[in-house]
């Protein structure tokens, strides 16, 4: 029977490979429950070409530099791939609350809790396919795995290890929780009191599941993908009096040296208090995004801050959850990371340009929200800007680059392909201060028609906000 349903599991997970179906196979239990018996069977079963095994092993010191779920964000399968889960973010939460690990962690552990399920649902509502198992067995059957292990003397470190932890962690109790809680993605339970029953139910349960995706038409492309843009949008928080907003040339000079001497006093302080800090720039063509990030890090340290300079996604890239390049690359504890342009572009650029269908950049915004709430959890700064000009403005600049030999290669077709769609890129970038703009992690929108007020307003704006952090610390 196991061999049939081995084959059957063979010939669905070829043609959700096929079809560019991500899945992602979790596999919780206490120790000794037989999950790792169970596990091998799977794995056996799949092919190893478009699998992988992923084992969650306590954090080490580098995983707690990193947020809460840096790790399942890098292990993310390509479309078409296999992960299994031995092991989870379940197991970690578990571990980081039973031992009461902070490094990482800012918030309550309920809001790790909230963290997990948005992932979760992050993933589903893209395309990946979710399948979770709880394997079950009463404390007769554990300790007979224990005991066994124990008699053979090159297995007796590994009876002691579980022997420890079901002494020593309630693990039981706290699956329990998320056993009970009403959740998008359901848990399937396996009892290991018949070992072939277990895994009988195992393979029918995931060939069911995918078998029902396959009959969906796995993750087809097929909704408008129009942007959704009013006629004749009039702009409100990107308008200014341009005028106004200006600094000296003088006073600017005056003004500059001392604040980036204060953000490298800074950088060295989120060093020592391991804090990250995430700087998001966005804007429009020509708005100063880089010479604003140019004079930011002017004094920093290098080995403390990474730039991600955002261009089109490539192939691999395109392979994986949009979020997945950018949350692979946020800064760890202590360094600052700047996004010149970043997880926003798929609601601003792919909505504008029709690369993201309507329902998958609407419900981006949520998603995005998530995922920055999920950094700032685990104890990130988070400051976006937006850099604001007028039309006029642009024209000059793109007009000053295209005189310039020196500055020529920084204007491309794309920029004027982009500016002939002002009005479609203003709607989309309101829409995304509105509904992105949160207490963790706030939009800041700064005219940027003088670069010098540009720059010296953010520069401000980052010390008032890591000093209002460091002080809460």
């Amino acid at each position: 029977m196991v061999e049939n349903l081995e084959n059957r599991i063979g010939e669905v997970t070829r043609k959700t490979k096929n079809m560019g179906v991500p899945v992602i196979i979790v596999i919780e239990g206490a120790p000794a429950s037989g999950k790792s018996r169970l596990s091998n069977a799977l794995y056996m079963a799949l092919d190893a070409k478009y699998t992988d095994f992923i084992a969650t092993r306590p954090p080490r010191e580098l995983d707690l530099r990193y947020p809460f779920l840096q790790r399942y964000w890098n292990h993310l399968p390509k479309n078409g791939d296999i992960n299994i889960h031995f092991r989870s973010w379940y197991s970690q939460y578990i571990e980081y609350k039973i031992r009461g690990t902070r490094e990482n962690i800012y918030a309550g552990y309920d809001e790790i809790k909230d963290d997990i399920e948005n992932f979760e649902d992050t993933l589903m509502h893209n395309g990946y396919e979710i399948i979770k198992f709880y394997i079950h067995a009463d404390d007769d059957i554990k300790q007979k795995h224990i005991d066994k292990l124990h008699d053979n003397p090159l297995l007796k470190w590994k009876a002691e290890e579980y022997q420890e932890r079901t002494e020593n962690f309630d693990y039981e109790a706290e699956m329990e929780v998320f056993l009970n809680a009403p959740a998008a993605c359901a848990w399937t339970v396996l009892d290991f009191e018949d070992r072939g029953q277990a895994v009988n139910k195992m393979f029918r349960t995931i060939i069911e599941r995918l078998e029902k995706r396959i009959d969906g038409g796995g993750n087809i492309k097929e909704g408008a993908a129009d942007g959704g843009f009013s006629e004749d949008y009039e702009a409100e928080l990107f308008k200014f009096d341009f005028e106004q907003e200006k600094i000296r040339k003088k006073k600017y000079k005056e003004m500059l040296p001392g604040l980036q001497e204060r953000m490298r006093e800074i950088q060295f302080q989120l060093y020592e208090k391991k804090i990250p800090l995430v700087l998001v720039y966005e804007g429009m063509d020509a708005a100063g995004k880089g010479g604003n990030i140019k004079r930011t890090r002017k004094l920093l340290d290098p080995t403390g801050y990474t730039v991600n300079a955002t261009g089109a996604p490539t192939d691999m890239e395109k392979a994986h959850h949009h979020l997945w390049r950018f949350a692979t690359n946020v800064p760890r504890s202590g360094h600052i990371g700047f996004f010149d342009r970043s997880w926003y572009g798929r609601v601003l650029v792919e909505r504008v340009e029709g690369f993201a269908e309507n329902k998958e950049w609407k419900r981006s915004y949520k998603e995005i929200n998530d995922f920055e709430k999920s950094l700032y959890n685990s104890g990130a700064i988070i400051i976006k800007f937006f850099l604001s000009l007028d039309k006029d403005e642009q024209l000059e600049r793109f007009e000053d680059r295209a005189d310039d030999p020196d500055k020529s290669w920084k204007l491309t077709e794309e920029d004027w392909r982009n500016r002939e769609k002002w009005d479609f890129y203003i709607e989309a970038g309101e829409d995304m201060v509105r509904r992105t703009s949160t207490d963790y992690a706030p939009w800041h929108v700064i005219p940027g028609n003088d670069k010098r007020y540009a720059r010296i307003t953010a520069l401000r704006k980052i010390i008032e906000t890591c000093e209002a952090r460091m002080k809460d610390e």
